[in-house]
């Protein structure tokens, strides 16, 4: 069971945005950790498992946390335009790896060199939106923040899709891109490919 810690607001676990982001930051080094460790098919349905994670947490973040960071945050326009920068080439990475064969032997490096830009990207959110929400932003926005990252995530396309990093571009191209990415998802659950 996912550890939970009383914030500043008072609140916990998934009723609160910021302790529901910093544990899928969490979720996902840990499906760094099954790909690394996987072979074959195992790490093929581990990297899909990840892809899909890694585009519907950033899909949320895109449409919940960083227009609040942006307006709310000291700096924020910079700090979320930094964060988008970062984002779009992560998905750019993800959506050239989405093809490969895990067995490639370029496949591991890549992998390697997302994984480190990911886990800074984690840690600049941590570090210049995440723990300014918390401290700025009253419980019940901290549960709101929660309840739409869930509603956010719930609709987000499952494959990365670069070139819609803003709200306003997620919510023109997600609906249609999630469809999509969704039916693909089915197809392959029941091709036996993860």
């Amino acid at each position: 069971m996912a550890e939970e810690r009383e914030t500043a607001g008072g609140i916990s676990g998934d009723d609160n945005v910021v302790a529901l982001l910093m544990r899928q930051h969490g979720e996902i080094r840990n499906l760094f950790d099954e790909v690394e460790a996987a072979e074959g098919d195992a790490r093929r349905d581990a990297f899909h498992r990840l892809v899909r994670m890694l585009a519907v947490h950033e899909t949320a973040e895109e449409e919940v946390v960083h227009p609040y960071a942006r307006r709310s945050v000291d700096g924020g326009e910079s700090v979320v335009e930094d964060r988008l920068a970062e984002e779009r080439e992560a998905k750019e990475v993800l959506k050239e790896m989405e093809g490969m064969d895990p067995a490639d032997p370029r496949f591991m490096p890549r992998l390697e060199a997302l994984r480190y830009a990911v886990e800074s990207h984690a840690r600049a959110e941590e570090r210049y939106e995440f723990v300014h929400i918390e401290r700025n932003a009253g419980p019940e926005r901290l549960r709101t923040m929660a309840r739409a990252l869930r509603a956010a995530e719930a609709t987000a396309p499952t494959r990365p899709h670069p070139g819609a990093e803003t709200a306003a571009e997620n919510l023109a191209v997600g609906p249609l891109a999630a469809v999509a990415d969704r039916a693909r998802d089915a197809v392959r659950q029941v091709m036996g490919r993860g």
